[in-house]
């Protein structure tokens, strides 16, 4: 049957009863509005059909009186307009109107401004309608002559997506594209041309490399990064080519371009293991993180070399550039500084440790003269902790170490005082020759130190390993210093009262006579001298703590009295010389006890610290003191630091274990099978892919392989629409570290054809959709997969929603809706277990502002099998020993902490117990998570009590 063309002036300006009234005024905007109406209306026509409105009758408008215009903001919203509206009839048909379209583009790729011909040449590669581009060609195939770049740049982007999408249109692509690069001197119209034939044909473009191949360094970086991509494709298809073009991507490890440098790097890596290689490429990662000022990027090259030095063979040679890599520090972002220094720390070995430690000494310098804030007290607590590290691994560099550390002891950052602690005492414990270094540093840096809690465990180190009579009796001195005048009460009554010191006294007595500049005497009131003398009081530190009511360090002094007095007469034959020393220690005790009843402090002391300053009075009190008592004090202490210490490098021995690579173990008596040798059903784990297939879809496959894969997929497996529904739709869900991809599968359950089937989503929570899907056209009973992306911003339950609309053909009815079911993003994928010190969970659980207490309702009458489902539904960390979880009781309490990707913390505390007299009870009691974020706590408050909901699976499960 023949097509009756009808004219085109047939199809304008006659509204239909079905126009919505927004058309009509588009229409009229569109054709007697001046040209900012025009501009508006154009930008609402986009809005609309974007939005899914069909516009059937603006098409024709547009064509008469908007696109014969001039105008660069129209001719820009234009290519907008066409590239979505729709181009065909329902039939599939391209549309007549459109044959105007194609003249007037004709027109605009032969316009003398640039501009036109360019974005025009852009637009073309969108198109997805041979019969609208095949007209346009030979005017494409001119503008590669065009006197201006940018022209000819999109030129060749057009003809590539043409040769790609419709190769009838233009077969000699690749033989014009190669002709046009060999007298192309503009660098941005290569890279395009390159592009090209690296994609389309590459011969020809491994022949114009290697034509070109010295010329390289000069090139731009664009052209750059995609020689670099040839050069990868090649050598990996065919390595013999390795050789051939080795020596050109050394040659770009110098470029001007830092994405140059950092492509070329990786391809070298890949291409060869060689040592110089691998050097080569890991000096090019530690320059691009020096120069570069961007932190995501020296934390994206930190990742390479940290993938780099994870490789067996790669380690050794980065062991050489250890102290080119600690040049990283000099970057002021804390997050780069910790990885460098973890690098570091994993690289360092016995010939450069000395260096090593020699740089981290100059840091630690270099924090005291900078402007205190948070930042340098994290920096310097890193540190800390890397020099503890060093002196573990190689404790001959401690005594070097030492003395450095100890000066943090005076810092007013907590931090970093509490773990130079921890590092004394553990190297006090391990290296015997050691202890008296750090018994002397540790007495000078004594006097100095401001925080309660960092004298309480000196005060413990100097208690416990003071084991000479000249460092007990140091010890003793020093501590009677840093109390000053003994009894404590009255001296601080005589002083409040006004009274002068024996020691004021003194020194009142020698400053009777003052001379002046002139040589004459001048006299001095006593009333100034004694004000001027209060206003200026200062305590010794030890005092001045328990003045301000820290009487837990009063509890610490008097049992660091007592392990030296025990000490002293273990040492000492004389017992006068032993009653004195422990008279002096009883005389302490006795007024810090005096004291912290007497009401002079802001706060009286507790119970608790009373009861252990007497317990430490009676047992020096006692002459004859029980082996029991003494083995307390004089043994049990080192032995639980001993037992905490090989706990701890059990938990980091096991951490390092979990990070390395499970390696096959193979026996020597093994046979090999060789796959070509063995029958296809018995290959050893190399069986043929069609076999292997087919054998799965037969039932043959083994059967723990094909229900371990089926279990792995079908739990990602969402179903959105109902079996009923005339659309059906299942989305896959794969999640990766900081995105979602959806493969939706859509199935046309209807005998009719779905025109602009469009899957349309919507997120709830930090989810963003990337971009929208595109429609597509449904037949009777087909299917197709729709893939959307969604990026992640942070660890919380998100929820994505939305639903399908689609249109049958020929039918004159509004859209059709299927609404989808929600898909639940579980937080569990972004959150892994992690670790901390308790001194950091003790910071964080008071610094986050959010908790959520969840009640503990559970069918599980265990507590350690309770704890072991929490841990499992959580991705949490037991940061509590197991040992002090062990034994049975009717109690547990234990921390719990995990660590997201994106750097979120989340903290959590276990209280449960079992019903006093019911063994078969149910465990009971409540968890209080808190977290930095509102989200974060309540989702995992909600993942818990979705545990809770299904208890038998779940212990079944655990």
């Amino acid at each position: 049957m023949a097509v009756v063309e009808q004219p085109c002036y047939t199809l304008i300006n006659m509204p239909s009863d079905s126009e919505a009234p927004n058309e009509m005024q588009l229409r009229v905007d569109l054709e007697k509005g001046d040209m900012k109406v025009k501009i508006d209306a154009l930008k609402k026509s986009i809005q609309l059909i974007l939005a899914g409105e069909r516009l059937p009758g603006l098409l024709m408008t547009v064509i008469r009186f908007v696109l014969p215009l001039q105008d660069h903001t129209i001719k820009k919203l234009l290519l907008v307009f066409w590239e979505i509206v729709p181009k065909t009839t329902s039939d599939g048909k391209l549309m007549q109107e459109m044959i105007l379209v194609c003249d007037a583009y004709r027109k605009d790729l032969q316009h003398p401004n640039e501009f036109i011909r360019g974005s025009t040449l852009r637009f073309l590669c969108k198109l997805k309608e041979p019969e609208l581009l095949e007209p346009l060609m030979p005017a494409i195939r001119a503008c590669l002559e065009h006197r201006h770049s940018y022209v000819r740049r999109n030129a060749v982007l057009a003809i590539f997506t043409i040769y790609r999408n419709f190769e009838f249109l233009i077969p000699d692509a690749p033989e014009l594209i190669s002709n046009f690069l060999e007298g192309e001197q503009d660098m941005s119209c290569k890279r395009n041309a390159f592009l090209m034939l690296l994609h389309a044909d590459q011969e020809r473009a491994l022949a114009y490399l290697a034509a070109c191949l010295d010329q390289v360094a000069s090139f731009g970086d664009i052209l750059q990064l995609v020689i670099v991509e040839l050069i990868y494709k090649v050598c990996h298809a065919n390595p013999s080519e390795r050789s051939r073009f080795i020596r050109c991507i050394y040659s770009l490890l110098n470029s001007q371009s830092a994405a140059v440098r950092y492509e070329a790097a990786g391809t070298l890596v890949t291409l060869s293991s060689a040592p110089t290689a691998i050097k080569a490429a890991a000096s090019c990662y530690i320059e691009l993180i020096v120069k570069e000022s961007d932190n995501n990027v020296k934390l994206i090259v930190l990742d390479r070399l940290i993938a780099l030095k994870d490789h067996p063979s790669h380690e050794r040679v980065l062991q050489e550039l250890v102290m080119d890599i600690v040049r990283v520090l000099a970057s002021p972002d804390l997050e780069v500084r910790r990885k460098t220094l973890a690098l570091a720390l994993e690289l360092v070995s016995s010939r450069n440790i000395e260096e090593l430690v020699l740089v981290l000494r100059k840091e630690v310098a270099k924090t005291h003269n900078t402007i205190e804030h948070d930042e340098t007290g994290k920096y310097r607590q890193l540190l800390v902790r890397t020099l503890h590290a060093c002196c573990v691994k190689f404790p001959d560099v401690a005594a070097n170490v030492v003395p450095v550390l100890v000066e943090f002891l005076s810092d007013s950052n907590e931090l970093a005082a509490s773990d130079v602690l921890v590092f004394l005492r553990e190297a006090i414990h391990r290296i015997e020759n050691l202890r008296p270094l750090v018994i002397e540093h540790l007495l000078d840096a004594f006097p100095s130190i401001k925080s309660a809690k960092v004298s309480r465990a000196a005060l413990w180190i100097l208690g416990e390993y003071a084991s000479t009579e000249d460092d007990i009796q140091a010890v003793m001195s020093q501590l009677r210093q840093t109390l000053g005048e003994i009894p404590l009460v009255e001296d601080e009554l005589k002083k409040a009262s006004g009274e002068k010191t024996d020691e004021e006294s003194t020194s009142s007595m020698s400053v009777q006579k003052l001379v002046t500049s002139d040589g004459t005497y001048a006299s001095q009131s006593a009333f100034n001298t004694t004000s001027s003398a209060k206003s200026k009081e200062i305590r010794p530190p030890l005092r001045q703590m328990l003045m301000d009511g820290e009487f837990f360090v009063g509890a610490a002094l008097g049992t660091t009295l007592t392990k030296l007095s025990l000490h002293y007469a273990l040492i000492v034959n004389d017992a006068k010389k032993c009653n004195r020393f422990c008279a002096e220690a009883m005389l302490i005790l006795a007024s810090v006890l005096h004291l912290g009843r007497s009401g002079l402090p802001t706060k009286a002391i507790t119970n608790d610290d009373a009861d252990r300053l007497w317990t430490c009075l009676r047992v020096l009190a006692n002459g004859e003191r029980p082996a029991k008592i003494s083995s307390v004090f004089e043994l049990e202490c080192r032995k639980a630091l001993a037992t905490m210490l090989t706990a701890q490098a059990d938990e980091e021995a096991n951490a390092q274990r979990a990070k390395e690579k499970p390696g096959s173990i193979v026996q020597p008596d093994e046979p090999v099978n060789f796959g070509q040798l063995a029958p296809k059903n018995d290959l050893g784990g190399q069986e043929n892919v069609f076999d292997a297939s087919l054998s799965q879809a037969m039932g043959l496959a083994r059967k723990e392989d094909t229900s371990i894969a089926a279990a792995s997929k079908l739990n990602k497996v969402t179903q959105l629409t109902g079996l009923s529904d005339p659309v059906y739709a299942e989305a896959l869900v794969h999640v990766n570290q900081y995105d979602i991809v959806l493969d939706v599968l859509v199935v046309n359950q209807t005998d009719d054809t779905l025109q602009n089937c469009t899957l349309e989503l919507a997120t709830l929570g930090d989810l963003k959709l990337v971009e929208k899907p595109q429609p597509v056209v449904l037949a009777p009973r087909d299917f197709c997969n729709i893939k959307a992306n969604v990026k992640v911003a942070s660890t919380e339950n998100g929820i994505i929603f939305g639903n399908i609309v689609y249109d049958v053909s020929g039918s004159t009815s509004d859209r059709n809706v299927v609404v989808l079911n929600d898909i639940h993003i579980d937080i569990m994928d972004y959150i892994v277990p992690a670790s901390c010190t308790d001194t950091e969970f003790r910071q964080m659980w008071a610094e986050f502002e959010w908790e959520n207490k969840v009640s503990v309702v559970t069918s599980v009458s265990d507590l350690h099998q309770y704890l072991v489902l929490l841990l499992k539904s959580t991705n949490m960390k037991c940061l509590t020993p197991e040992k002090a979880l062990s034994g049975e009781c009717g109690f547990m309490a234990a921390n719990l902490y995990a660590r997201s990707i994106f750097g979120e913390d989340a903290l959590a505390n276990l209280s449960i117990e079992k019903p006093f007299g019911k063994p078969d009870a149910p465990v009971v009691g409540h968890i209080r998570i808190r977290a930095k974020s509102q989200g974060m706590a309540l989702s995992l408050g909600d993942k818990i009590n979705n545990t809770q909901k299904t208890p038998n699976r779940a212990s079944a499960n655990a």
